[in-house]
């Protein structure tokens, strides 16, 4: 019996514990995708010195939803990325990546937070529905080094899609 409840105190514990590791981050950068005049997101890139550098290093990328947007326009935008970038013609994994996210991920609503953190080459998920919500909560197991890279590869490959907002998440000029 006592095993049991140490295993469920550890299960429920643990996760919060990661998560509030990566909230201590100090800021990178932070930016705001917008389209037209509307905002789409802000996002915040954080390290455990506040210095960005080589892509493996740990990393906590937090997007603050500003929209109504649904887990299929996530994918689809994700989808849109991988593409650009050249990840769907060369990864193998690209398309069984993508059906994972869409299982994964919710719908969000302005004030949700989805962040991607990098931890030892390995990324997670975190979500947190509003800021009302005290604490995030993790969103599947903890992805493959090839995956997190390509992921992050959205905000940070120098090749991205949004070159200014790299820069200013990287802590270059806004």
């Amino acid at each position: 019996m006592r095993a049991a409840v140490l295993l469920l105190w550890l299960t429920l514990a643990v996760p919060g514990a990661q998560a509030a590791d990566w909230l201590d981050w100090r800021k990178v950068g932070d930016a705001t995708l917008t389209w037209g005049p509307f905002t789409v997101y802000t996002s915040q890139l954080r390290t455990p010195d506040g210095r960005y550098g080589r892509d493996d290093r740990d990393q906590a990328l937090i997007i603050t939803y500003a929209r109504d947007i649904d887990r299929d326009e996530l994918v689809e935008a994700t989808r849109d990325q991988w593409q650009a970038l050249g990840i769907l013609a060369q990864e193998p994994e690209s398309e069984a990546w993508l059906r994972m996210l869409q299982s994964l991920w919710p719908d969000v609503r302005p004030g949700a937070q989805l962040a991607f953190v990098l931890n030892d080459k390995q990324g997670q998920f975190w979500y947190r529905a509003s800021a009302a919500q005290t604490s995030f909560i993790p969103l599947g197991p903890r992805q493959s080094e090839a995956f997190s890279t390509r992921f992050l590869a959205i905000w940070l490959d120098p090749r991205t899609q949004y070159p200014e907002l790299r820069q200013q998440l990287i802590g270059g000029q806004k």
